[in-house]
């Protein structure tokens, strides 16, 4: 399959007032064993909190170690373990529901990117009030919440130190975003150690969205907003802040990736591999994902299939997509992970920057073609419509999307087409 593309030139956007931005969390602690201080932390600001977390890690030993610390400081500890995956509102409903009257004064988001999710955003409605409906979109939440404390437990998402929760609305049929500066962390409380248990078919999802977050965030629309901008959207674009953490995951993750998958037990890997994810959230804090993440969400729905599954088989595919307009990041990509040479043209750094992405998907056994998630043809034009529909997403992509271009990687990566898009 031949598709000709426009220059790149026609397509490039460049931050040319070389901004740089970041939001972050007031603490970070990163390092084998620091869970042990999520007591000292939480009782700085509360003598009340509320866990959240989903079924498998309230089980845990793990858990029961933390909880019994806390309740041994003074602390009340009340727990919330429903939480589902991909985030639906009615996991957000139910905390509402639950907890409002329970003069909570913190919460800790334990787990997944939906734990830490539903802990920054419970944290806003046990705070103002309302649906969680009325805080969709960008800049909507009115002020800070009560303190929240991430703890992931899974090297991917990224959430314990991004500041916008994102949820699946079940009567909308699609996932949406509530972004504010107001949804940044209190403390995150990054332990390695947490993710050794963590099951193989979710390391590989959790780790091909940690993936997907460095090169989107680091081959994203540069977008020179002004200051009236900066002040209403969340995402700046890629930026020279961003870009530091981007190069920093990616080496990361290019060593710690394959060795997971060929040991779990490898702490040192885990730990780089979570140092990765959390880079991988610093970036996508300010620069945004992209087309990916805005074709996924309706693949998602439609399949039934993991966020980070989705992704990974959308990658080779948007990547060719953006190509022409980002040779020199994936070059510099290509770099970065050792498998581009000085002497090489800078279209052959390019592309051997995405074949080697797709060797460490491939390694961590995530899928890396549409057809294995059980997405029909018959489905395409649905998908692409949806995806639009994702503008805080789309508008990040180094290249315009529109319904036949989505269309167009769809249907290459039903047929596993990964041949080069030629200029």
């Amino acid at each position: 399959m031949t598709t000709v593309l426009p220059a790149p030139e026609a397509v490039r956007s460049i931050n040319e007032i070389g901004i740089g931005l970041l939001r972050q969390p007031s603490m970070v602690l990163f390092g084998p064993g620091q869970r042990r201080q999520i007591p000292r932390v939480v009782a700085g600001v509360a003598r009340r909190v509320l866990m959240v977390t989903d079924a498998r890690m309230s089980a845990s030993p793990e858990f029961a170690q933390i909880t019994e610390t806390l309740a041994e400081q003074g602390i009340s500890v009340l727990v919330y373990d429903g939480t589902e995956p991909d985030l639906p509102r009615r996991n957000v409903v139910d905390i509402a529901q639950r907890f409002s009257d329970s003069a909570v004064e913190a919460v800790v988001g334990i787990g997944g990117g939906s734990c830490m999710d539903l802990a920054k955003v419970a944290s806003v409605v046990l705070t103002h009030g309302g649906d969680v409906r009325d805080y969709y979109g960008q800049f909507l939440v009115p002020g800070p919440g009560i303190p929240v404390v991430t703890v992931p437990t899974t090297g991917g998402t990224g959430a314990e130190v991004t500041c916008i929760s994102v949820i699946f609305d079940e009567d909308q049929g699609m996932k949406v975003g509530v972004a504010s500066p107001h949804l940044e962390a209190y403390a995150a409380i990054i332990d390695p150690e947490l993710t050794l248990t963590c099951p193989p078919g979710l390391t590989a999802a959790s780790g091909a969205d940690a993936l997907s977050h460095l090169i989107e965030s680091f081959t994203g629309r540069a977008k020179n907003p002004d200051t009236g901008q900066l002040a209403t959207t969340l995402y700046a674009g890629k930026n020279v802040l961003a870009d530091v953490y981007a190069r920093t995951g990616l080496a990361l993750l290019n060593r710690s990736l394959p060795a997971v998958a060929a040991d779990p037990a490898d702490l040192p890997a885990r730990s780089d591999t979570l140092f990765g994810a959390y880079c991988a959230g610093m970036a996508i804090n300010t620069a945004g994902t992209a087309g990916a993440h805005a074709i996924q969400s309706p693949i998602g729905a439609l399949t039934h299939t993991p966020h980070g599954f989705g992704i990974s088989a959308l990658l080779p595919y948007v990547m060719r997509y953006n190509l022409p307009a980002r040779l020199p990041e994936f070059a510099e990509i290509g770099r970065i992970l050792g498998v581009a040479r000085e002497t090489d043209t800078e279209e052959r750094q390019a592309q051997s920057a995405i074949s080697r992405i797709e060797d460490i998907l491939q390694t961590l056994g995530a899928p890396i073609d549409l057809r294995t998630l059980g997405l029909q043809p018959g489905d395409f034009e649905y998908v692409a419509k949806q995806a639009m529909l994702a503008t805080r997403l789309t508008a990040n992509n180094p290249r315009e999307l529109t319904v036949d271009s989505v269309q167009a990687i769809l249907r290459r990566g039903y047929d596993d087409d990964r041949s080069w898009w030629q200029l």
